[in-house]
């Protein structure tokens, strides 16, 4: 991959694995500076900055592991400050964290919803109160944030409480596009469809807390759902899907040019639907600004 000429600062949460970590060496390796965040560096991900120390010494990368829990205010803003610290601006914010549930809708509890839309949907407020700041004194930035082709194509059951959660950080993310572009801040939203290999999102994923209810639909009509609704994800992606791709048009959009970044961008080797689904929704949005006079909400203003 050709090295970028314009070294941006960016920021990434849930960088310990999967779409998080592959981008996050993308960009180092592309002559950006990463702050690739995760939590627990001292413990489970001690790991990680060894990892990254070596990936440096190899390539010339600059990527640097930073502590940062997105359920926790004082952990992002302490992660924030640290990067400012060290180098005066932040470019970039890639929302990346979330977690994943599977199981019946039903045998999730209130709290364990809740607990997934804490970390799907607030966690990415908390760290926007931290950064835009930074963004809007410099009227300019890029917001990345990867969504999920559940929002807008073809949805098996089983994994309510994600797909709820990335829908509604998708429609937070379109709004933030819409009240950051007088500032000069561009959005850009990144869709993945499925990926069965090269992610830990299914060996990772939560499970019903009340295993009365969960075990009334595996001894019901249900029996077995959950390992068909695998087998059939796993069977509708094509074996050469490649989940470095996600990075890869990450780093496309930081590299562009300001005012050619895409809006939403597709890698679904599942090919669910939802490049359709979007383009119908984001059209009728868009059209709905341009009748109440608001269509240059719809194109960052190009900084000073």
């Amino acid at each position: 991959m050709e090295r970028s000429t314009d070294r941006k600062i960016v920021l990434i949460t849930g960088a310990s694995s999967g779409f998080g970590r592959l981008t996050a060496e993308a960009l180092a390796r592309d002559g950006h500076t990463v702050y690739a965040s995760m939590r627990d560096i001292a413990g489970r991900n001690a790991g990680t900055p060894e990892a990254f120390a070596r990936l440096a010494g190899e390539s010339g990368a600059d990527l640097r592991a930073v502590e940062l829990d997105v359920q926790s205010q004082p952990s992002v803003d302490a992660a924030v400050a640290r990067v400012i610290a060290e180098t005066g601006r932040i470019d970039v914010l890639v929302h990346n964290a979330g977690h994943m549930a599977f199981g019946p809708a039903e045998a999730f509890t209130p709290e364990q919803y809740a607990q997934l839309y804490d970390s799907n949907v607030l966690g990415t407020q908390r760290v926007n109160r931290a950064v835009l700041p930074h963004l809007r004194a410099r009227r300019r930035g890029l917001l990345v944030w990867v969504s999920s082709s559940s929002s807008a194509g073809g949805t098996p059951p089983y994994l309510a409480p994600y797909f709820a959660a990335k829908a509604a950080m998708d429609a937070i993310a379109v709004q933030y596009a819409r009240e950051l572009s007088r500032w000069g801040i561009e959005t850009s939203i990144i869709v993945p469809g499925a990926f069965t290999s090269g992610t830990r999102h299914f060996a990772h994923a939560g499970t019903p807390a009340d295993e009365a209810v969960a075990g009334e639909y595996e001894a019901g009509p249900y029996a077995g759902f959950g390992a068909q609704v695998q087998k059939a994800f796993a069977e509708i992606v094509p074996p050469d899907a490649d989940v470095s791709a996600v990075a890869e048009a990450i780093v496309r959009v930081v590299d562009a040019p300001f005012g050619q970044r895409p809006f939403r961008v597709h890698i679904d080797p599942a090919q669910d639907g939802a490049d359709v689904g979007f383009a119908v929704l984001d059209r009728l949005r868009a059209e709905m600004l341009r009748r109440v006079g608001l269509s240059d909400l719809l194109t960052p203003a190009m900084p000073a």
